[in-house]
């Protein structure tokens, strides 16, 4: 082996005894400095959510919640089961006003699945078109018309799977559907669902299924039926996502958020 590769070889092992122990020096530093920026925050800066409200007070809310609203009704504008489903797919990021307007139309000249088919995709769009996402929903709307005729004879089912196969048609949709057109007791959750259950908190849950599950098996039977409409108006017009109206909240001295408003 010549001299040079060899004295190259003996000085990169000097060099290796020599720093390596600074290397660990420095690696142990850092990781205490990083383990300790790490803890600071996770312990000082996380701050404890209230615990959910306990059974006396869940049957008050709802109580109190009910007497202010006893006989809640959709604010969707339909005129039977399949109506309803085509409104709530069409609901979909957009506003339930926005959805009404489009469907009055709309449903004067087709109100069955049968007529919705005939009626076609290019004219469903042209009476949905100020709606967001109106292509797809179209598209979404004749498909699952052809299903229902196809398949369930022109009626809906009334169950949450076959609801959830037909195109544009999730969990929630088929959940109120279930709810408002059948009588099913189910609660389907939406944005505003889920900020007041995590808000009050009734259930405190990261996803909107989570949630469902948790208050269909907490909230009582008498007021199961009508919860869903109950608590999207007191999210949509009091329990407000970027300032809730906490001073005429009917359940202020009962909900637990930490950051009310004055």
């Amino acid at each position: 082996m010549p001299r040079v590769s060899r004295a190259r070889k003996v000085t990169a092992k000097v060099k290796a005894k020599v720093t390596a122990p600074a290397k660990a020096s420095a690696r142990a530093g850092r990781t205490k400095s990083v383990a300790g920026t790490l803890e600071r925050p996770l312990t000082a800066q996380v701050e404890t959510a209230p615990a959910p409200v306990d059974g006396a007070t869940l049957v008050e809310i709802f109580r109190r919640l009910s007497a202010r609203t006893p006989e809640p009704r959709a604010e969707l504008e339909y005129l039977n089961p399949f109506t309803l489903l085509v409104a709530v797919v069409l609901s979909a990021q957009a506003t339930d006003r926005s959805v009404n307007l489009a469907t009055r139309p709309l449903f004067a000249i087709a109100d069955t699945p049968e007529a919705m088919l005939a009626l076609g995709e290019e004219r469903v769009r042209g009476f949905i078109r100020t709606i967001g996402l109106f292509n797809t929903k179209a598209k979404n709307v004749i498909a699952l018309s052809r299903i229902l005729v196809e398949v369930h004879g022109g009626t809906v089912p009334q169950s949450q799977e076959e609801l959830q196969v037909l195109p544009g048609v999730g969990a929630k949709t088929a959940s109120v559907v279930l709810n408002v057109a059948f009588g099913v007791p189910r609660i389907a959750v939406d944005t505003h669902i889920f900020r007041v259950s995590n808000r009050i908190p009734l259930v405190v849950a990261p996803t909107t299924d989570k949630v469902q599950a948790g208050l269909e098996a907490i909230v009582p039977e008498p007021y199961r039926l009508n919860a869903h409409h109950w608590l999207i108006l007191f999210g949509r017009y009091i329990c407000k996502a970027r300032k809730p109206d906490c001073p005429i909240c009917p359940i202020n001295d009962l909900c637990r958020y930490p950051s009310k408003t004055l």
